[in-house]
């Protein structure tokens, strides 16, 4: 018998399966064709951005264009058709069509006119870009209750005779039954899709910026994402579930840079508690060691200000408590050091760390008890109690971290590139850094590895157990845990910045990865640790912004390694000299852009402003990239195997096939 027509049982079971999706020779020959005809297309482009840090008007400006991608297709595709204004206004219609539409709608006095000319340019211009897809991928993004109306004027724009005839009938009946504005708004949702096919986001979506929510619900309605945690994430990702430690720090941090509108708003959390406790307990305390961060001094009274300095240190001084608290009980993270309360001289105000004494800049802690001082007091417990189980109430913050763990990870290997937000931890001469957290040392991926299972539980296990507790105390290590590959430094050196003037002491060294991130052998050396080799073959990372202001580039060990963090965060802005950088990597190239600060949406739709950006081609393909050469690839061709083999198995009659009558 021909070995081809020879099933293992476990392969029939699985071949019988499949035979209820393609229940003939036929139907499976069909999804043959057609996978094996995507495996022919141009590779789609995938759009890598990192540290958001809530950011979300920049963010989505970003995101609508593309990194510009849209502006330079426009440019391509209409170049010798319309000016450069013509094409400004094309696409701050695609970035923000109903906003734009309205606009229009006041000023325009030939409307019928106005939506004959864009809805037909916009047709044309969608056609353009989906040349990379298939017609079942284009339809599948069009918004539900358009599907055949677009499909059908995407295929017929072009064409002579009757069929040209008949797409003009169409666009007349849009425009006469009062349905131009959704139509437009329709198709420029499918012209964005199609020039991002795949969004990665590498890490620290949250925190700094106004409104991580809003970034979060875009992510969520975007059809191909995926995310590398970053270390202001699993932070969040923690507090969702129910670490008070990492509730307090988020507190902290939105505290200090007075961000508390995603929490206030965005998750609908009440701070009442903290405020009503700090203004009682804290009343009569020093704080000027908590001044918060204010873009705008003028919209803020100086009892405003009190308050949020009192809340400030209120929740920092419980969180020094929980932290010394989870480093005396977890000792395999190795960091008594991180420990200080107990270290202070209350009499002569000072601390002693690493042997050597600091003066404090303040020592005015009413609720440390110098004989006890990791001890909450009853207060402080309520207070950290109620603030805790309102993070875990907040169903829109559920949703959001959910999302966070079914589309994202520690580091994912996509299309030969590895994405990790920070770095693969090494040690001071250049080896791969070994841990021993967990029972028995690892390092590299599979350090990596036992980080993502270890953080899931965090979530996922059954409260009160010890895997759960775990699992939220090992997410605080990655936040700020020595070496941790999201965070990538020697400690977080929170206390000393708050009362320490000495920089040493604030000084938080960067893992040995940062200096040897520019050579190209170590980089080839961390990428076959993954599995990758080859020319086009990257590490990307975020994190630590490039200072391009003093003339750093993105581009590390020959090409090898990308550090896409310029600044989205108005916060580095200053050390960045930027406002971020992205990556486009296409069928034909690498493009690496780097963005300027975003003036605003209203300055956008009302003058046309983008963000002005430059971009750069660092590496070009030997030939355009096929989806068959993709990950993407390897799939559909496993795909096409079992197809193959199931039609084997109807010819032999291993499995039957199910004509329908």
């Amino acid at each position: 018998m021909d070995s081809k027509m020879v099933f293992s049982p476990s392969e029939l079971r699985y071949l019988k399966l499949l035979a209820k999706q393609f229940p003939t020779v036929q139907d499976a020959s069909n999804e043959v064709i057609r996978l094996e005809a995507i495996l022919n297309l141009p590779k789609g482009t995938e759009h890598f951005m990192s540290d958001i840090h809530g950011e979300h008007e920049a963010f989505l400006h970003i995101l609508e264009s593309s990194s510009g991608e849209v502006k330079e297709k426009l440019h391509e595709f209409f170049g010798n058709q319309l000016s450069e204004e013509a094409r400004n206004d094309l696409a701050t219609l695609i970035y923000y069509p109903e906003a734009k539409l309205n606009m229009v709608t006041e000023v325009e006095k030939d409307m019928d006119g106005w939506y004959l000319t864009t809805i037909h340019q916009l047709v044309q211009f969608c056609r353009f870009v989906s040349v990379k897809h298939t017609r079942a991928k284009v339809r599948s993004y069009i918004p539900a209750g358009y599907e055949t109306l677009i499909d059908e004027l995407i295929n017929l724009c072009d064409e002579d005779g009757f069929l040209l005839d008949q797409y003009s009938s169409i666009l007349s009946s849009i425009i006469r039954l009062g349905q131009a504005n959704a139509v437009i708004e329709a198709i420029c949702t499918v012209i964005k899709t199609l020039t991002c096919d795949h969004l990665h986001i590498v890490g620290d979506i949250f925190d700094r910026g106004p409104r991580a929510d809003i970034v979060m619900d875009c992510l969520m309605e975007q059809p191909n994402v995926d995310i590398q945690w970053g270390n202001h994430d699993v932070l969040w990702m923690g507090a969702a579930s129910g670490s008070r430690t990492l509730m307090a720090t988020v507190l902290s941090n939105s505290i200090r840079y007075n961000n508390l509108d995603v929490i206030e708003t965005g998750y609908g959390i009440s701070l009442r508690p903290l405020s009503v406790f700090a203004n009682e307990v804290y009343k009569d305390c020093d704080t000027h060691c908590f001044e918060i961060k204010l873009t705008n001094d003028d919209s803020y009274s100086e009892k405003d200000k009190l308050l949020s300095s009192r809340m400030y240190k209120a929740i920092t001084m419980i969180l020094f408590k929980l932290e010394g608290q989870k480093v005396l009980r977890r000792s395999e993270f190795q960091m008594e050091d991180r420990a200080l309360l107990h270290r202070i001289d209350f009499e002569k105000k000072t601390i002693t760390i690493d042997e050597k004494v600091y003066p404090l800049e303040d020592c005015d802690f009413p609720t440390v008890d110098p004989a006890d001082p990791y001890a909450l007091t009853e207060e402080e417990n309520q207070v950290i109690d109620q603030l805790t189980e309102s993070f875990r109430q907040s169903e829109k913050l559920q949703r959001h971290i959910r999302f966070l763990y079914s589309k994202g990870s520690i580091y994912k290997v996509h299309n030969g590139n590895l994405l990790i937000h920070s770095c693969v931890p090494m040690t001071e001469e250049g080896k791969l850094l070994t841990f021993s957290i967990g029972g028995r040392k690892r390092a590299g991926r599979e350090f990596m590895d036992y980080a993502d299972r270890t953080a899931r539980k965090a979530y996922y296990d059954k409260r009160g157990t010890p895997e759960r507790e775990f699992g939220m105390d090992f997410l605080w290590w990655l936040w700020a845990g020595r070496n941790s590959p999201i965070f990538g430094r020697e400690r977080m050196a929170t206390f000393e910045r708050r009362f320490i003037l000495d920089e040493g002491a604030q000084a938080e060294p960067k893992n040995a990865y940062y200096s040897y991130y520019n050579d190209p052998a170590v980089c080839d050396m961390l990428l076959s640790e993954f599995g990758l080799k080859g020319p086009h073959c990257h590490i990307i990372n975020g994190h630590v912004p490039v200072k391009a202001r003093k003339g750093e580039s993105p581009i590390k060990g020959g090409g090898k390694l990308l550090v896409i963090d310029g600044g989205f965060s108005r916060a580095y802005q200053k050390t960045s000299g930027i406002a971020g950088y992205t990556l486009l990597f296409g069928s034909r190239y690498y493009r690496i852009v780097s963005h300027q600060p975003f003036a605003g949406r209203q300055e956008a739709l009302k003058h046309n402003h983008d963000i002005d950006n430059e971009s750069v081609i660092f590496e070009t393909m030997e030939q355009r990239m096929k989806v068959d050469e993709t990950d993407e690839g390897v799939e559909l061709r496993d795909q096409v195997h079992d197809l193959l083999r199931l039609m084997d198995a109807y010819r032999s009659g291993a499995v039957t096939e199910n004509h329908k009558n």
